[in-house]
């Protein structure tokens, strides 16, 4: 089975540096990796198109996040972010703490991360733009485990609202990078974590 069955505060959070910010796969972050999200964050959220003004907005959480990131992860100034100086960071600025106590780069980015997997725009994540957002980032045989760990996330309200409103995300997002245990909702919120 390609998936880890260890879904720690630590997986996760590697999770998140791996196959959210280490864009180029180098193994650390860097000014670079935030510009490249702003290109895919614009590309992704227009199907395509990449207009000038919509650029321009991702550039500026980009490199805000980018700007807030280095002043609390890097800690010896190289302009590098190794993924435990991120965890420290995270441990720092997130752990135990609510949606609205993050970074505020942070939350811009989370936001933007919910438009862009929003793809028919209409306030809620549904099944399908859920699968559809794990298979960008996971190798899977079947869908099966992606549709399980969607199922995973949802409370009642969730579902008589069809699926994860923006508020709902931010909640999950938070316990994802906040909560140290590994046995809660949240820890589905990227789907199954593939090895």
């Amino acid at each position: 089975m390609p998936y880890i069955l260890d879904y720690s505060w630590d997986k996760r959070v590697e999770y998140v540096i791996h196959h959210f910010y280490d864009i180029d796969n180098n193994g650390f972050l860097d000014q670079k990796d935030f510009e490249c999200m702003a290109v895919r964050a614009c590309v992704i959220e227009g199907k395509g198109d990449c207009s000038a003004s919509r650029l321009s907005q991702y550039q500026h959480v980009m490199r805000s996040l980018w700007d807030e990131i280095s002043e609390l992860a890097d800690f010896d100034k190289d302009g590098k972010i190794t993924t435990e100086e991120f965890k420290d960071a995270v441990k720092r600025t997130c752990m135990g703490k609510k949606y609205d106590e993050f970074p505020q780069a942070m939350k811009a980015f989370i936001e933007a991360t919910f438009k862009m997997i929003d793809l028919n725009g209409d306030g809620v994540l549904s099944n399908e733009e859920f699968r559809y957002n794990c298979i960008t980032r996971i190798v899977v045989d079947d869908v099966t485990s992606i549709d399980e760990a969607y199922k995973n996330l949802l409370n009642d309200d969730d579902r008589k609202k069809g699926g994860l409103t923006l508020a709902r995300y931010k909640e999950l997002y938070a316990q994802y990078l906040g909560n140290p245990e590994d046995k809660h909702q949240a820890i589905y919120l990227f789907g199954p974590l593939d090895a």
